[in-house]
């Protein structure tokens, strides 16, 4: 079956639908999701938005935040237009009825959060902000915004030109083929292929895998972070324990409620989640129990309602003041290249939210700046798209080539337990060159023919292709630096400051930019 529409998002989350919000005032657009819209990493943010609201605070300050908090491993004129444009996005949306939390006198409820050096988290219904967004963002969409749930896309289409014109979804009803002047990706990140992860089950990667398969540009891939709280229960993660927590008063303690991040980081509980997963993590590797002590939290139940059922549902007594968590995956900070406005090294190809690598969030994201992210760059990039216009003509596809059938794969469980001891929060070179030489070469991966593979197995196979590129990003960084962390080198090292690993058409490169307009004849190496 062929559908033709004029924009195609895959994906739908807080991007997705933002940038579907103004683009349906314009267009006819069809919107792919692999499950149900509810079930994005969006929906399920519980701490905020980050954005400049109160005169105590200041744009300086939080683009001093975040890069701070990122390493400097960013590209710095996209993280002006994240904090100055978001501001005002978020400042009109507030006008038109964005429903937020308010003190009593109507000025927004301000958090704060790791590494944040002002109160400056937006945040709706305590800790249901995702939600809350989402629902607005869907009640605000034109009729000519169409939804289609549970199609897991597969392939990307190219014209003769290289430009791209479609893609392929499969689903329980079969194979269908969208046509679009623009196509998106905004199909989130890939912490479930970590056996520990915040994320849904979901949350593969596939739109990583999609573009490189594709021939796109992919950067950042090492910098996977792991958040120090999730719900710790019978040796297993069950959801998120917001950072808005530590920000209300919480503390980290072992089981004797010894503080833990006393003489660790100047900001204690609210240092970069690079600083305090590690933390957790040594203190876990040594057999001690790490916990949040929440026992100076007034009205804890009103303020984190999603957090309080977390820990009902899971048999967890509040009365004590003691919530048991442990580090797990959290957000990816690399993925597709593209600028402010989502284009990406394909003509006609976008990339926007956790999917895209914009430079934004360094080599650690601060906290809250995704949804921001996700709301600022969606509608930069929808700006952008309807000022250019649906211009393209070329709609016959190019051959295909790819024909090798499916190497051996790890299965889904196995691949994410053996993430999480080969490649997680810290990392050694032996472990990762193991991994390398247990996964089947990318080169190997890029040719198989995927068109007779049933939803499971393309899932299984995409989320190989993104495990393959994160190691050999990482073993590639000889540093460690934010979230990237090898206990081998210890330290950032000057040589790898401003250095990007890039990914394309199947070669690793090391780049003195994150963008190839900006590079100098001679200052890409290649790797493989």
């Amino acid at each position: 079956m062929d559908v033709k529409t004029d924009i195609l998002i895959i994906g739908s989350g807080i991007a997705s639908l933002q940038a579907a919000r103004l683009l349906g005032q314009y267009f006819q657009v069809q919107i792919v999701t692999k499950s149900s819209v509810k079930t994005s990493s969006s929906y399920r943010a519980q701490g905020g938005i980050a954005a400049v609201t109160s005169p105590e605070d200041h744009i300086k300050f939080h683009i001093t935040d975040t890069l701070s908090a990122g390493e400097y491993h960013h590209e710095n004129k996209f993280v002006d237009v994240l904090i100055k444009d978001g501001m005002t996005i978020i400042q009109q949306l507030l006008l038109d009825g964005l429903p937020i939390d308010r003190q009593d006198n109507g000025e927004p409820a301000l958090g704060l959060e790791g590494a944040h050096s002002h109160h400056r988290i937006l945040h709706a219904g305590g800790d249901r902000t995702g939600q809350i967004l989402i629902d607005y963002l869907l009640q605000h969409l034109s009729p000519n915004v169409h939804m289609n749930s549970n199609e897991m896309a597969f392939e990307l289409l190219l014209n003769t030109d290289g430009a791209c014109i479609g893609v392929m979804t499969k689903s329980d009803k079969g194979i269908k083929r969208y046509f679009a002047h623009h196509v998106i990706l905004a199909s989130g990140g890939a912490a479930a292929l970590y056996a520990s992860t915040s994320n849904y089950t979901t949350n593969t990667g596939d739109g990583i895998a999609l573009a490189y398969r594709a021939g796109a540009a992919i950067s950042d891939m090492e910098f996977m972070q792991f958040h120090p709280s999730l719900l710790w229960c019978n040796n297993e993660a069950k959801g998120l324990v917001s950072e808005a927590v530590r920000g209300a008063g919480g503390i980290f303690v072992n089981a004797e409620r010894q503080p833990i991040m006393v003489g660790v980081h100047p900001l204690l509980d609210l240092a970069p989640r690079h600083v305090t997963a590690h933390t957790l993590y040594t203190k876990r590797t040594f057999g001690q129990e790490t916990f949040i002590d929440i026992s100076s939290i007034q009205g804890f139940g009103d303020k984190f309602p999603t957090i309080t059922k977390l820990c009902m549902d899971n048999g967890i007594d509040l009365q004590n003041g003691l919530i048991p968590v442990a580090p797990g995956s959290h957000f990816l900070m690399g993925g597709v290249i593209a600028d402010d406005t989502g284009r990406t090294s394909i003509s006609n190809l976008y990339a926007v939210g956790e999917v895209a690598c914009t430079g934004v969030h360094g080599a650690n994201r601060l906290a809250s700046n995704s949804l921001l992210e996700g709301i600022t760059f969606g509608q930069k990039m929808a700006q952008f798209i309807i000022q250019t216009g649906c211009k393209q003509t070329n709609f016959t596809l190019a051959v295909a080539h790819c024909h090798q059938s499916m190497p051996a794969l790890f299965t889904k469980e196995n691949l994410q337990q053996t993430m999480m001891q080969l490649l997680g929060i810290v990392r050694n070179p032996l472990d990762m060159q193991l991994l390398i030489e247990q996964l089947p070469s990318l080169q190997n991966l890029s040719q198989v023919n995927v068109m007779g593979l049933n939803q499971q197995q393309l899932e299984l196979y995409m989320m190989h292709i993104v495990a393959s590129l994160m190691v050999h990003a990482a073993i590639t960084r000889t540093e460690t630096r934010g979230a990237h962390i090898r206990n081998d080198k210890p330290n950032s090292e000057a040589k790898w400051a401003q250095r990007w690993i890039i990914f394309q058409q199947g070669q690793m490169k090391v780049r003195n930019s994150l963008y190839e307009y900006h590079q100098t004849r001679g200052n890409a190496q290649a790797i493989f």
